[in-house]
């Protein structure tokens, strides 16, 4: 348990203020996971699962006394959504992959949403900010507004990301460009350096996940047969 320990109680100094190494790790974790699904590899569920669990503890700073103090209900919030989702996640692209059903070995095959699944996200989104949104500042989240987009984009764009649709490297780069500025406010500097290193992955991995859905699109056209081959 000597780990473990270390783990939930490890802190650094780092230009005066304190962080914990279990914010360090979580991102790192997260980070794996960002990489392992630009590859579109199963694992990459699982290992950003055990992120989601030691972030959750970061950000009820008030609940678990970490140097911050503060509770940021909507991000602890999206680590059980983000376990939820990537439960969902990890079933659905074992399932492809056991089937066969993306190209060279992958997990999933990236495809841009239809115009119908685009409306639902942008309605789903409105609706799920005008809830979270009170509820978020009710019970006292510090930045309740900018926190309701972050839970709500977050779990978007995780779902996107086990439904294959290329888009939800887009939707990242939207919840980065609010949390990082929000997270420096409260403190959380290793989790806002996090947000920055990956808004610039993002940008990386909508790139690929383009290319590839444009290469899987590509069907060559067929010969015209010979004068022969049509009169035989």
């Amino acid at each position: 348990m000597e780990p473990l320990y270390w783990l939930l109680d490890a802190r650094l100094e780092v230009a005066g203020s304190t962080v914990l190494w279990r914010e360090i790790v979580g991102n790192g974790f997260g980070l794996a996971s960002a990489l392992l699904g630009l590859r579109r590899v199963v694992w990459a569920w699982p290992v950003g699962m055990f992120g989601n669990a030691l972030l959750l503890t970061v950000f009820l700073g008030g609940v678990f006394t970490t140097p911050q103090a503060l509770d940021l209900y909507g991000q602890a919030g999206r680590q059980v959504a983000f376990f939820t989702v990537s439960a969902y996640g990890w079933w659905r692209w074992s399932r492809t992959r056991r089937a066969g059903a993306a190209p060279e070995g992958a997990a999933v095959a990236p495809r841009w949403a239809t115009g119908r699944e685009r409306l639902v996200m942008v309605g789903v989104t409105v609706l799920a900010i005008a809830l979270a949104y009170p509820i978020l500042l009710a019970l006292g989240s510090w930045g309740p507004l900018p926190d309701a987009w972050i839970l709500v984009g977050s779990m978007l764009a995780t779902y996107g990301m086990a439904r294959g649709w290329v888009e939800f490297w887009l939707i990242w780069i939207a919840v980065d460009a609010v949390g990082v500025p929000l997270l420096l406010a409260g403190g959380f500097y290793p989790s806002a350096a996090m947000y920055a290193v990956y808004g610039l992955f993002c940008g990386w991995g909508f790139v690929s996940w383009l290319r590839t859905s444009r290469a899987s699109r590509r069907v060559p056209s067929p010969s015209l047969p010979s004068y022969a081959e049509a009169v035989a």
